[in-house]
């Protein structure tokens, strides 16, 4: 089946769900044929997209991301915004396989027509972000949503892709979870805009408050957050719904900062230039995919390095050499 971009770019310029997520699904395609009707579309989008705000929300695996996003986007879609959620979970190391179960975690916004909701597999990616997650942003963009939500996997410490990609970067946290959060705490919350206690309810409302009152007064000893923003720290309960009107009431408070100083322009502008070596990277990697001469190399060097006849890092410089001439 041919893919014509221009017809596709304008069926998103309508609204249609259906072509957006066909456009997701083509600019994911590692396909030869389909990478040049990517490009094209991706070209036609940029210029009616950057509108949005896109705000990343991270958090260990089990602090309720999904039942948050559902509650703190369908809050979105009430007050008339037009919600596209990009949920990446993650890819098993033995099959690559994963389970995309977002949709089925977010009841209200997969029945919401004003939402968008794409599940999509980290792959190999590391960063907790699937590899084509601005793109996915772009094509969401130009197909009229005004507020970009990235679920990202909860990896821990390596978790840092993210901040890239977004405007605003929410942490959620759990409270009493102990010593295992201790490996994420200090380089994920030197880069959150926003420290989120979720599941503050019931009996654990005592230690959500004790533990908010720690964070704050950790955040002190880390260093001035770069957008003359104060980093501040939330309860909420997303079962509930309570404190998720006061996440977004934050969230405005830091665009109306960030916007008129100049920070908002210069992380659009970081971003821009991350894709442009994300995307060096990539090529270089298909252009070794498309190259039998290259896959033949590349796989007699692992089969060495694995049996010990050669150094990881002179079968490196190998390949690049070959790859570079």
């Amino acid at each position: 089946m041919s893919i014509e971009p221009a017809q596709l770019f304008e069926a998103l310029k309508n609204g249609d769900r259906a072509a957006l997520a066909r456009a997701i699904t083509l600019v994911e395609s590692r396909a030869s044929k389909h990478r040049q009707a990517a490009a094209e579309l991706l070209a036609l989008c940029l210029p009616v997209s950057g509108r949005s705000l896109r705000l990343g929300i991270t958090g260990v695996p089990g602090v309720g991301k999904s039942t948050f996003i559902d509650s703190f986007g369908s809050l979105l879609t009430a007050e008339g915004h037009k919600v596209a959620v990009l949920a990446i979970d993650p890819s098993s190391g033995r099959t690559g396989g994963s389970i995309l179960g977002d949709k089925t975690r977010m009841e209200k916004l997969s029945q919401d027509m004003n939402a968008f909701i794409r599940p999509t597999a980290a792959g190999t990616t590391l960063g907790g972000v699937a590899r084509n997650s601005w793109e996915a942003m772009i094509l969401c963009e130009a197909a009229g949503y005004d507020i970009i939500l990235i679920e990202t996997v909860g990896v821990g410490q390596s978790e840092t892709a993210v901040h890239g990609l977004v405007d605003f970067f929410l942490l959620l946290m759990l409270a009493g979870a102990g010593d295992e959060l201790q490996g994420i705490k200090r380089g994920i919350m030197e880069m959150a805009d926003l420290l989120v206690i979720n599941k503050a309810e019931g009996d654990n409302l005592i230690k959500a408050r004790m533990a908010a009152a720690e964070y704050r007064n950790a955040l002190h000893l880390f260093p001035a957050h770069p957008g003359e923003w104060t980093t501040e720290v939330l309860l909420s309960s997303a079962l509930s719904g309570e404190g998720v009107a006061e996440v977004w009431t934050t969230i405005g408070r830091y665009f109306d900062l960030v916007k008129p100083n100049g920070y908002f322009d210069q992380r659009r502008r970081e971003q821009s230039v991350r894709q442009f070596h994300d995307h060096i990277q990539y090529q270089l990697e298909m252009a070794r995919s498309a190259n039998p001469e290259l896959m033949a190399l590349y796989h007699t060097l692992e089969t060495a390095v694995a049996q010990g006849e050669r150094n990881p890092f002179e079968a490196a410089l190998i390949f690049t050499g070959k790859l570079l001439r």
